[in-house]
């Protein structure tokens, strides 16, 4: 029985951290009764310490008291996964991200704990981590982790920050949909491309594409699909 929320961003230009979800997510903790969130702080965006990461996000769920602790805080990550009421995995470089977790033994807990229906947040590489794996991240491999392997808690790969490409731009690198095609040279994982602002609503069999904008999916021999908000990703079919 999942419940998560797979977000592109944590933040919209112009706005603050986590501000355009909080009204669905404070709903959301208040149903689920949590009173206290494990963060997983580590894909440090810009480098920042795992302290002064847990700080930031600390201070925004306190304003829906909710209570936050990083995972890196417990002498024992896996007990501290596995008695945690909810989980936001923060956003940063899904390298780093992953390799902590692989190193940590965190994947598989991960995973069984959503299936259980403990309470999930993702943004931007929490969310890459909900896919298969993490190939279709647009991060720099900052560092070489063990394993791509993600969660499996969806059956398809996110593509967080998804951009179309900008008519006169004289960028001369791929744009993300010719990378993604690159992918499916390789592989047949269906990928979801989440624009900004746009989140996944994840409950039970349901996931509902929520936002204003819509997603594009990407199949391996399909041509790419715009997907509307309010879609059910499950009932697509997204073999692979």
């Amino acid at each position: 029985m999942r419940n998560m929320i797979v977000a592109s961003t944590s933040t919209l230009y112009g706005g603050g951290y986590l501000e355009y979800l909080t009204p669905f997510l404070s709903k959301r903790l208040k149903a689920a009764s949590i009173k206290e969130l494990l963060f997983i702080p580590f894909a440090r965006p810009g480098g920042i310490s795992h302290d002064d990461y847990t700080s930031k996000v600390r201070a925004v769920f306190q304003t829906m008291h909710v209570n936050v602790k990083g995972i890196h805080e417990f002498e024992d990550p896996i007990k501290a996964i596995q008695d945690a009421q909810g989980i936001f995995t923060g956003g940063g470089n899904t390298f780093q991200l992953i390799k902590m977790l692989h190193d940590l033994q965190l994947v598989e807990p991960l995973r069984k704990v959503i299936y259980q229906g403990v309470f999930y947040l993702g943004t931007s590489a929490g969310s890459n981590i909900c896919g298969l794996n993490i190939r279709t991240t647009n991060d720099m491999p900052v560092v070489q982790p063990s394993s791509f392997k993600a969660t499996g808690a969806l059956a398809y790969n996110i593509n967080p920050h998804y951009q179309d490409p900008i008519e006169g731009d004289q960028h001369m690198g791929e744009t993300r949909e010719q990378r993604i095609n690159e992918f499916h040279i390789y592989n047949h994982i269906p990928v979801i491309g989440l624009r900004e602002g746009s989140f996944i609503d994840v409950q039970g069999t349901t996931e509902i594409l929520k936002g204003t904008l819509k997603a594009r999916l990407f199949q391996a021999g399909k041509a790419p699909m715009e997907i509307e908000p309010e879609t059910d990703f499950a009932t697509l079919n997204l073999n692979h």
